[in-house]
């Protein structure tokens, strides 16, 4: 079993960062993948990032250049660094975990992410 636990979120002026942090813990095969979805009102649930335990990443297209995923493999810990943030990026932030780069069988509480002047 796997426990999750997101910060960071909160309300940001377009162009604007964020950092979201999760830290998790229990098994050490559950956090082989870890990463980031996002799901906004009346939409349904979508990768924004993942990255394995060696280092190896993926994203959404849409986010790439302005999104980047890290991990602390000590600290069992993956970050999320969101730069030139836009209004659409605006949804619940779920932090995921797994034992493949989906990163899809465990999950956070998720974290609000509001862009807006």
């Amino acid at each position: 079993q796997v426990q999750l636990v997101e910060s960071g979120g909160g309300l940001v002026q377009p162009g604007g960062s964020l950092r979201l942090s999760c830290v998790g813990s229990g098994s050490i095969f559950g956090l082989y993948g870890m990463g980031w979805y996002r799901q906004a009102p009346g939409k349904k649930r979508e990768l924004v990032a993942t990255i394995i335990r060696g280092g190896s990443t993926r994203y959404r297209d849409s986010v790439k250049g302005r999104f980047t995923i890290s991990r602390d493999n000590a600290k069992n810990t993956v970050y999320l660094q969101m730069n030139s943030l836009r209004p659409e990026d605006t949804a619940v932030y779920y932090c995921g975990a797994g034992n493949t780069y989906l990163a899809n069988n465990y999950w956070g509480q998720g974290t609000q992410v509001t862009v807006s002047s």
